[in-house]
C-alpha cells in the first residue's frame, strides 16, 4: 500500500456528508421495518464511509469480482448501514432500503449471501474475523493478489473466544492484507461492554496477538483515512472509539436503545437534524481494484486415477481419507487442507507432505478452523477440506450452522468416531456427530465403510454444493469394494444378499464389518441376513432400504457406533415411518462410554457381531411366534 496522503478538505467533507447519509438511510430503513439496530449503525457511519468511499478498491456493479477488496460485517446486526453503503454506491436502489426485513426483500435482518455483496452470513457474533482470516490467507498465499480484507467488529463480540482464536491465527501467519476495525461504542445489548471505552486495553491485547494496533476517534474521517493508510508487515487493528447512536440527539451514548428503531415522529426530526449537517449532495465513487486475482476453475474435479486397493486388505478409513485427499490435490491446485493439530491422526499429513503450500495448520482452535475454511472457500477460490476428530467439531457447531446459512461448500472430515477408538475414552469419541450434521440444512453426510468408499466420498464431496461431512474410523477393516465400484450420494449398497434372507441389517463403518461377521456366524445356523451399507446417512437411500426390508418380512436392524439420538437408527426410522409392516430394532451406544479395547467396548455397548446375532435371532423368533 502506498504512503499516506492526507485527503483534501473537499474529500474529507464529502466523507462526513456520506457518513451522515448512511445514518439517515439506516434510521429510515429501521423505522420503516419497525425493527432493527439503528444505534449500532450510527456508531459505525464514519468507519463505513471512509472504508467504502476512500480506502477500499472494488467494482460497484460487480461485488463478487475476484480482485475486489473484501468486507465482512462481523457485527451483523448493523446490516442496514451495509445496505445503505451499497445504495450510496449505486448498486441498490435507495427505495429498496425501505423494504428492510420484509419477506419478499433480499435485505434481511442480518447479512446473508443471497445479497451478492455479502460473502458470509453474520449475526452470530464473533465469527466474522475467522472468515476474514480465510479470505486474507487465500489472498496472500493462494491467489497472491493485491486485494485486502476488512472486517468490522463490535466491542460486545470481543468477549467471544472465537475472535481471539482468529486474532492468534492472523498474527501467527502475519496476514498483512487484513484489517480488523473494532467499533468500540461502549454499549452492549443489555449492559455496557466490559471494557467500555478503555481503548488502550484493547490496543495492548491486539499487540500481544501480533497485530499493529492504532487507536482512533471513530467519528473523525481524517483519523480513519490516516489509520487505513498505514501498511505494516502484520495485520492491522483499528480501535475506533465511537458512540452508540452517534448523531441521534437524546439517544447517543444512552443505554436501553439497542435493537430499537426510532418511532416515526422522532425519526423524522432526527433525520432533519442530521440532514442539516450535510453540506454537499455529491456522491463519491470508490477506486477500482488492480485486477490481479487469477482465474480459478474448481468445477468437475476428478481423481487422476482409480483407487488401488485390494479386496481383503485392512485399511482404516481415516488413513484412506489422507491418501485420497493427497491424490485429489494433484487433480486441482485449488484443493486445500486444514487441520487442528491432529494431522497425524486424521492423516491430512499425507496431503501436507505432497502439497505443503496448500496445507493450513489451524492448531487447536476448531471454531476458527471452520471459519477460516469458510473464508477460503468464498467466491469459489478454493475447495477446502478441514479435518479433526469428529467429536471436536461439536465445539464448532455454531460455525458449521452459520456456514450453512453462508451457503458455503466446505468439506469436513471427522475421524475417531465412536467407541471403537478404544482406550482414549469418551472425551475423544465422536458419538454425536451424525446427529449434529444431519441437522444442518443441505448437508451431505458420508459414512464410508472401507478405503474404496472413502476415496469416492472425498472425490464426490469436492464436487458437491453445501456442507459435506465425511465420518472416518480408527480401526483397520478389510476392503470390501472393487476399485471400479461406483458410488453416488443417496445410493446405498446391498453388500450381502440371498433369496433366503430373513432380516435386513444396516450398519456403517465398523458396524458394517460386524454385521458381515454376524452374517457368517448366522449362516452356520441356517439363518440368512441381508446387509446394507448406506454410504450416505443424509440423504438416506429410502428406496433401497424399503425394497430390501419388504423382502425380509419388514424386519430391519440398525447398528451404529453412535448414540441412539440422531444417528443411523433414527434416520432409518424417519425414512420408513408410516410404511405398513416395517419394524426397526436399533442397536447403538446407550450411555457415556469408558476406556477399554475396541472389541471390548463394541461388546459392552451391544453393537458387535454377537449383539447383532442375538438381535437377529430375537427378530426371527418373534416373527415365528406371531405366526
Amino acid at each position: 500500500m502506498e504512503d499516506y496522503h492526507k485527503p483534501d478538505q473537499q474529500t474529507l467533507q464529502a466523507l462526513k456528508d456520506t457518513a451522515n447519509r448512511l445514518r439517515i438511510n439506516s434510521i429510515r430503513a429501521t423505522t420503516a421495518a419497525g425493527s432493527g439496530h439503528p444505534t449500532s449503525c450510527c456508531s459505525a457511519a464514519e468507519i463505513m464511509s471512509v472504508l467504502f468511499f476512500h480506502t477500499m478498491r472494488y467494482k460497484v456493479q460487480d461485488p463478487r469480482n475476484a480482485s475486489n477488496d473484501r468486507f465482512v460485517l462481523s457485527k451483523g446486526h448493523a446490516a442496514p448501514i451495509l445496505y445503505s453503503v451499497w445504495a450510496e454506491a449505486g448498486f441498490l436502489q435507495e427505495a429498496e432500503l425501505l423494504n428492510l426485513r420484509k419477506i419478499d426483500s433480499v435485505l434481511e435482518g442480518h447479512p446473508v449471501p443471497r445479497q451478492v455483496f455479502t460473502d458470509v452470513a453474520t449475526g452470530s457474533l464473533g465469527q466474522g474475523l475467522g472468515a476474514a482470516c480465510g479470505m486474507a490467507y487465500t489472498g496472500k498465499f493462494f491467489d497472491r493478489a493485491s486485494y485486502r480484507v476488512y472486517c468490522l467488529l463490535g466491542d460486545g463480540e470481543l468477549s467471544e473466544g472465537s475472535v481471539w482464536e482468529a486474532m492468534a491465527f492472523a498474527g501467527f501467519y502475519k496476514l498483512d492484507n487484513l484489517v480488523a476495525i473494532f467499533d468500540v461504542n461502549r454499549l452492549g445489548q443489555s449492559d455496557p461492554a466490559p471494557l467500555q471505552h478503555h481503548v488502550e486495553i484493547y490496543q495492548r491485547r491486539c499487540e500481544a496477538f501480533g497485530w499493529h494496533a492504532i487507536i482512533v476517534d471513530g467519528h473523525s474521517v481524517e483519523e480513519l483515512c490516516k489509520a487505513f493508510g498505514q501498511a505494516k508487515h502484520q495485520p492491522t487493528a483499528i480501535i475506533a472509539k465511537t458512540f452508540k447512536g452517534k448523531g441521534i440527539s437524546g439517544v447517543e451514548d444512552k443505554e436501553s436503545w439497542h435493537g430499537k428503531p426510532l418511532p416515526k415522529n422522532m425519526a423524522e426530526q432526527v433525520i432533519q437534524e442530521i440532514d442539516d449537517r450535510i453540506q454537499n449532495k455529491k456522491k463519491l465513487s470508490p477506486a477500482l481494484p488492480e485486477e490481479d486475482a487469477p482465474i480459478v476453475n474448481i468445477r468437475n474435479i476428478k481423481m487422476p486415477s482409480p483407487p488401488t486397493y485390494k479386496v481383503g486388505e485392512k485399511w482404516a478409513t481415516r488413513k484412506a481419507y489422507g491418501v485420497a485427499l493427497a491424490k485429489l490435490g494433484h487433480a486441482n491446485d485449488r484443493v486445500i487442507a486444514l487441520d487442528g493439530d491432529t494431522k497425524n491422526s486424521t492423516f491430512s499429513e499425507l496431503f501436507k507432505k505432497e502439497h505443503p503450500s496448500r496445507y493450513i495448520e489451524c492448531y487447536i482452535a476448531e471454531q476458527n478452523m471452520v471459519s477460516v475454511a469458510v473464508g477460503c472457500a468464498t467466491r469459489d477460490r478454493t475447495v477446502a477440506f478441514a479435518s479433526t476428530f469428529a467429536t471436536f467439531f461439536t465445539r464448532a457447531f455454531d460455525q458449521i450452522r452459520m456456514a450453512a446459512i453462508s451457503e458455503s461448500n466446505i468439506n469436513l472430515c471427522g475421524s475417531h468416531c465412536g467407541v471403537s477408538i478404544g482406550e482414549d475414552g469418551p472425551s475423544q469419541m465422536g458419538l454425536e456427530d451424525l446427529c449434529m450434521f444431519r441437522a444442518i440444512p443441505n448437508a451431505t453426510v458420508f459414512y464410508p465403510s472401507d478405503a474404496v468408499a472413502t476415496e469416492k466420498a472425498v472425490e464426490i464431496a469436492a464436487n458437491t454444493k453445501g456442507i459435506c461431512f465425511i465420518r472416518t474410523s480408527r480401526p483397520e477393516n478389510p476392503v470390501i469394494y472393487n476399485n471400479n465400484e461406483d458410488f453416488h450420494i443417496g445410493q446405498a449398497k446391498v453388500v450381502l444378499k440371498s433369496k433366503d434372507d430373513q432380516v435386513t441389517v444396516i450398519g456403517a463403518g465398523v458396524t458394517l464389518h460386524e454385521a458381515l461377521s454376524a452374517a457368517e456366524q448366522l449362516r452356520k445356523e441356517k439363518i440368512f441376513i441381508r446387509v446394507i451399507d448406506p454410504f450416505t446417512i443424509k440423504p438416506l437411500d429410502k428406496k433401497t432400504i424399503l425394497e430390501n426390508a419388504r423382502v425380509t418380512k419388514g424386519r430391519i436392524i440398525t447398528v451404529e457406533d453412535h448414540y441412539h439420538e440422531g444417528g443411523i437408527g433414527e434416520a432409518v426410522c424417519a425414512a420408513v415411518v408410516g410404511e405398513p409392516g416395517i419394524t426397526v430394532t436399533r442397536l447403538a451406544v446407550s450411555h457415556v462410554p469408558r476406556s477399554g479395547k475396541s472389541a471390548e467396548l463394541l461388546k459392552m455397548f451391544g453393537i458387535d457381531k454377537d449383539a447383532i446375532v442375538q438381535a437377529v435371532k430375537v427378530a426371527v423368533s418373534k416373527s415365528r411366534n406371531a405366526e
